[in-house]
């Protein structure tokens, strides 16, 4: 027996760029990273965009839910392939999620990666979403994201902070704001999602994994770490268009949102 287990572990940590790093957030604050969502977000707005189209609120959050489920390993940009699936299945309402899917992945520009296993996703959240009302869904939102998280995480047979299903959350959470018209902040307990850019970036300050790096930082800031990802998503990104709505929608602020890019 060691005591490896008893014994506190001292990560590495640049000090000085976690104190500008804290206080950027700060000044940026929750306001911040929701106009980031809304009015930069290219993926906010093809959700707008289905919305609009399908007409049926359940469906459509159903469907995004479904998708944000199998949105990893793409092989184009995530906005790219957020308007390829909100365009497909605005010209192509399903009837039945797992019959859409077996025809909308294959024939995928911008995910066309693991295809088999993305359609076996899909058929294992279908049992859990398919009975769910309009009513749940808008209590999964107003009082229950982090239970939702739970569940799509019991379904999935994942951990509760897989990327997938915290990614699954945020996704929900956008799709929630926009049919019920109401701005839900993110719980601080659901975890930042833990993808290749967030833990390259993370490597810049600390040697701590990211979900906990960035779950002290939320603690710190009081921006729910969902929240921070949005904030930190434009500065990793790079799209030509997102710097330039990001300028457009954020102002003086858009030069501090900048900074974090050169920490």
């Amino acid at each position: 027996m060691t005591l490896d287990r008893f014994v506190r572990i001292k990560y590495r940590e640049d000090n000085e760029k976690v104190n500008r790093l804290v206080e950027i957030l700060r000044e940026l604050g929750l306001d911040c990273a929701r106009t980031i969502e809304e009015k930069v977000d290219l993926q906010f707005d093809a959700l707008r965009n289905l919305r609009e189209n399908l007409k049926d609120d359940e469906l459509f959050i159903k469907l995004v839910i479904a998708n944000a489920l199998v949105s990893y390993q793409l092989s184009g940009k995530g906005e790219d392939w957020w308007w390829e699936f909100s365009r497909y299945f605005s010209e192509n309402p399903p009837e039945d999620i797992v019959e859409a899917y077996s025809s909308f992945l294959p024939n995928s520009k911008t995910n066309r990666r693991l295809v088999a296993g993305k359609l076996k996703r899909i058929e294992r959240v279908e049992p859990f979403l398919s009975p769910l009302s309009i009513s749940e869904i808008r209590d999964y939102y107003f009082n229950g994201m982090e239970r939702l998280r739970d569940e799509l995480a019991r379904v999935m047979k994942a951990k509760r902070s897989a990327k997938t299903i915290v990614f699954a959350v945020k996704m929900f959470g956008y799709a929630g704001r926009i049919a019920f018209s109401a701005f839900v902040p993110y719980p601080m307990a659901i975890e930042i999602p833990d993808d290749v850019r967030i833990n390259a970036y993370t490597k810049r300050f600390t040697s701590e994994p990211p979900v906990s790096f960035w779950g002290r930082i939320a603690e710190e800031t009081g921006i729910p770490p969902l929240h921070i990802d949005s904030i930190l998503w434009p500065v990793l990104g790079g799209k030509g268009e997102v710097l330039r709505r990001l300028k457009k929608h954020c102002g003086e602020k858009a030069e501090r949102i900048l900074e974090l890019r050169d920490l």
